[in-house]
């Protein structure tokens, strides 16, 4: 079950350098909202697959299933209920605002993977 997969490795660094630079000096209406929920779902599977013997799918489905949990945790406050409102970090990585939005662009970036990953594939 656990591997070391250097493609999705670097595909992740690559991914989180992005994110980064986009979460430091992007203030748009479109790149850093929409652009980044993308790549951040990317970036998961990428990790994900460096490191696990996964399938494709089920890799993709666990994926969304994580994004789809974070983005339940903002719709319910749960930053706040367990007091963690004013931690800047925990701030970034669970977000505070759930948006329907977030949910099309994580589907969306499960989709890009989906399809990349299958022109992967030799026929």
């Amino acid at each position: 079950m656990l591997t070391f997969n250097k493609k999705y490795f670097i595909l992740t660094v690559l991914l989180f350098i992005v994110e980064v630079l986009i979460a430091l000096f992007v203030r748009d209406r479109f790149v850093r909202p929409y652009v980044g929920d993308v790549l951040v779902v990317m970036l998961i599977y990428c990790f994900l697959r460096s490191f696990f013997r996964i399938g494709i799918v089920p890799a993709a489905v666990l994926v969304l299933l994580f994004a789809f949990t974070v983005e339940a945790l903002q719709y319910f406050r749960f930053i706040e209920l367990i007091g963690w409102e004013h931690n800047r970090i925990a701030r970034t990585v669970l977000g505070t605002h759930f948006t329907w939005n977030d949910i099309v662009a994580y589907v969306v970036g499960v989709a890009i993977v989906l399809v990349a990953e299958n022109f992967g594939k030799k026929p």
